[in-house]
């Protein structure tokens, strides 16, 4: 039986080509694009669930409120693992990273550049699920001057030899490492990702008391059973006890008197499987994602899949007048109506099989542009083959239900005394009623889909367009920034006079404190006019005399640092948004600002200019408190050009570079890539929601084709009569269109408030921010219209083009 529905399935789908053609198209398109979404959502959930003791690993942040900004910081002081390892039984371990930063490394006489290096406590692989391909887990790190390697590392460094027991120099901080281990690559679907672990006990600071200084990232490893929130409960004592101290000696006055000011302090846990997709820290061990690009994402793979399985519906319906008929003999002859329903189901899941097959090959093609959009390397043979098999063979049993259930029990629903008669129209053959109201909201449900998209995608650039023009407070383009300047050591004025004398050249500053991009960043808690109870936090930014022309920005009131004045070493410029914040606006020249250090002693800087503000963080965050202080600070150069000519000017920047044997490549990068770079996550939400609107659109249209053949033959009599009567070709094309821009427009006010409300929603992660206007919601109604009526009058017209004898005769 089951091979006589198969042949019956096949002569019917080789019969209406052309269906079965868009069928297979519109449905691949849905399934390839839920496909591509599903691989990136599932590698965002991902990161850091391979730890055997993930469950149970949280990482202790720092969050606190103080006037002048929010404190949010991943990392934490160094006491910190220890005392709560002490102190809180429900503690199981305790383990620290310090980011090593990107020092040379010297092997021999060799100098290699290592991108990822860390300091890590000798507990670290008891604690994270990294296997070890040599060395014992339990000791690899329990010695001072020890370090672990990747195999890549290994390789780098040593060739093919066996690296345990060779030893290299940290050329940056004079440190002489042995190799103790040997481990493969962290997973790239981790949150941080290091080459070489070196161990703590290298590190002095990693032994310091203070409670006054961070930069270990914390991880502990509860006991099974213990609750993090009850945990987290706790740590207010941690801040009495050991904090609190340190915070009367260095402020000068105790934690209650800080808190009655408004301020607070405090540690939080943090799940270790929400680092990645939760977290909102300047400055963490790797970029972290967006939880809410997975919904995104997530709900558009959700809703292609069902745009896909309605325009299955509204095609196969579409057709069913072709074998109104057959069914009605077949019903006469005796067969069941489930013995209809599976054969139609059989064509269904032919149809989906086929699409399958060419969605797997479509995700095969689009996955070097998809990775391109996201970021991502995403493959399939990331997925075990077991799984991806079932997956996708369950994927097709789901959708061939979805998609052909309607169909199957629609046709198999004809009453074959209406059919065999023949002049009923095809609506009404079926039991139960029209069907017409169904196929209508699916339309609109398409559309809806489609203009939400629509207008999302038009926020995202019109955000993304008033960030590029967004007047900044500084001059970004070219303006070339030239890293790791450190690296010259007693040859940086030398290189900095070459670089003065050349003419394409306007000016050049010293300063790792850049406005755009990876930046240095140091908090700076200072107190107004030696009134310590006042304590204001602030961005200290260490810069020379030109970094303030060099970057065009303007003085609003008093004078810029200058090399005539031997005091300005005690002199400090403050922005706009720190003098309006202590009550001083214009009048701020000749206050003073002090800090105290953690042995007590005062620092006290005399104010001799204010800054007009400027946009140094993203525009997802205001503008806060800011000082600048005079300061030899050499992690990078930066430099004023004006040319034409900038690949003959990196061209001979670098031989100067390289004349001057730094051990380290020349890397530069210009300002107003930096400043694009910050603002990438929102770049390829735009893009691959512009992606995908278009893919929705597009299958959206073959619903919509689909539909408008339908209805173009249930009225081929009305059709042939108003032909007779004297009806026009546009009149006709009119009368058949109108019902289908009815249904775009019910979709397009459906749409228009949901997607106001989730592009409100995500404007508000920005301080500076565009109005949704109406405009948005106009542009994307007109484009849908447009894209319908394309789309139906291929079909209106043919109809109104047919001989109305032949049309009357047809019925």
């Amino acid at each position: 039986m089951f091979q006589n529905y198969f042949k019956i399935a096949w002569r019917n789908l080789v019969r209406n080509r052309a269906f079965s053609a868009i069928n297979i198209a519109g449905l691949a398109l849905g399934l390839a694009t839920c496909l591509l979404i599903s691989l990136f959502v599932l590698d965002e959930l991902s990161f850091d669930r391979f730890h055997q003791k993930a469950d149970r690993i949280v990482r202790v942040v720092f969050r606190g409120t103080m006037q002048g900004g929010q404190i949010n910081e991943a990392h934490v002081m160094p006491p910190v693992a220890r005392t709560l390892k002490t102190d809180y039984p429900e503690v199981e371990e305790a383990t620290r990273i310090r980011n090593g930063g990107s020092p040379r490394i010297l092997v021999g006489n060799q100098v290699f550049f290592e991108e990822s290096m860390a300091f890590v406590d000798s507990n670290f692989f008891r604690v994270f699920s990294l296997p070890l391909i040599q060395g014992d887990p339990a000791t690899v790190l329990s010695r001072p001057n020890t370090v672990v390697l990747t195999q890549a590392a290994a390789r780098k460094y040593f060739g093919a030899a066996n690296p345990i027991g060779k030893v290299f120099t940290v050329k940056d901080r004079n440190l002489t490492l042995q190799v103790t281990g040997l481990m493969e690559a962290v997973p790239a679907n981790s949150h941080f990702r290091f080459d070489l672990l070196a161990s703590m006990g290298s590190l002095p600071d990693a032994r310091s008391p203070s409670w006054m200084m961070s930069e270990f990232f914390t991880y502990l490893v509860l006991a099974p059973g213990a609750d993090p929130k009850k945990l987290e409960a706790k740590l207010p004592q941690v801040v009495e006890k050991y904090m609190g101290p340190q915070i009367q000696q260095g402020m000068g006055m105790s934690l209650s008197e800080f808190r009655k000011k408004g301020n607070d302090l405090g540690f939080q846990l943090q799940p270790l499987t929400d680092i990645h997709l939760h977290s909102d820290f300047a400055y963490d061990l790797t970029p972290s994602g967006d939880i809410r690009y997975v919904y995104i994402f997530g709900v558009i793979a959700l809703f292609m899949m069902l745009i896909a399985c309605i325009n299955f519906m509204n095609l196969s319906t579409a057709t069913a007048s072709r074998r109104a008929r057959e069914v009605g003999i077949r019903k006469v002859l005796g067969s069941m109506k489930w013995e209809l329903v599976r054969q139609f189901l059989l064509e269904s899941v032919i149809l989906t099989s086929a699409a399958l097959l060419l969605a797997v090959a479509l995700v095969r093609l689009a996955l070097p542009l998809f990775n391109d959009l996201s970021g991502k390397t995403l493959t399939l043979s990331q997925l075990p083959a077991l799984w991806l098999t079932g997956g996708l063979l369950g994927f097709g049993a789901l959708v061939s239900l979805l998609a052909g259930g309607y169909p199957a029990f629609f046709l198999s629903s004809f009453r074959p005394v209406s059919v065999l008669k023949g002049g009923a129209s095809l609506d009404r053959m079926a039991a139960g009623g029209s069907r017409i109201g169904l196929r209508s909201a699916l339309v609109v449900f398409q559309f809806f889909i489609s203009i939400s998209l629509m207008v999302g995608t038009t926020v995202v650039y019109q955000q993304l367009d008033f960030i590029r023009n967004k007047k900044l407070g500084y001059e970004k383009e070219q303006v070339m920034v030239v890293s790791n300047t450190w690296a010259l050591g007693n040859r940086l004025e030398a290189f900095r006079s070459r670089l003065e004398q050349d003419p394409r050249v306007v000016s050049v500053s010293n300063s790792g404190y850049l406005p755009a991009g990876p930046s240095d960043n140091n908090n700076f808690f200072v107190y107004p006019d030696g009134r310590s109870s006042q304590l204001l936090k602030t961005l200290r930014y260490d810069v020379d005399d030109q970094y303030i022309p060099t970057l065009g920005m303007k003085m609003t009131a008093g004078r810029n640092f200058s090399r005539e004045f031997g005091t300005d070493s005690a002199a400090i410029v403050i922005n706009e948004t720190a003098a309006r914040t202590l009550g001083w606006g214009k009048n701020a020249l000749g206050h003073t600002l002090s800090r105290t250090d953690n042995e007590g002693r005062a620092t006290t800087y005399r104010i001799i200019g204010i800054v007009k503000d400027f946009h140094f963080r993203t525009l997802h965050e205001p503008i806060t408190p800011l000082v600048m202080v005079l300061s030899r600070n050499t992690g990078a150069m930066i430099a004023k050009v004006r040319t034409t000519d900038l690949p003959g000017l990196l061209a001979d920047t670098k031989k100067q570079w390289d004349d001057l044997r730094t051990d380290l490549p020349f890397q530069y990068s210009f300002l107003d890539e930096r400043f694009r770079m910050s603002y990438q996550a929102e770049q390829k939400i735009g893009r691959i929601l512009g992606l995908f609107a278009g893919l929705t659109i597009f299958v959206a249209c073959l619903g919509l084709f689909g539909l408008a053949t339908f209805t173009a033959r249930q009225r081929t009599k009305e059709i042939g009569v108003r032909k007779v009567l004297g009806a026009s070709v546009a009149g006709i094309v009119t009368l058949l269109s109108k019902d289908f821009l009815k249904l775009v427009l019910i979709a397009l006010g459906l749409a228009s408030p949901l997607a106001w409300w989730v592009m409100n929603l995500w404007l508000q992660e920005f301080a500076y921010k565009i109005t949704i206007e109406w405009w948005m919601f106009a542009l994307a109604g007109l484009t849908a219209v447009a894209i319908a009526l394309l789309t139906v009058s291929f079909q209106s017209i043919k109809a109104a083009l047919i001989n109305p004898v032949k049309s009357l005769r047809s019925e």
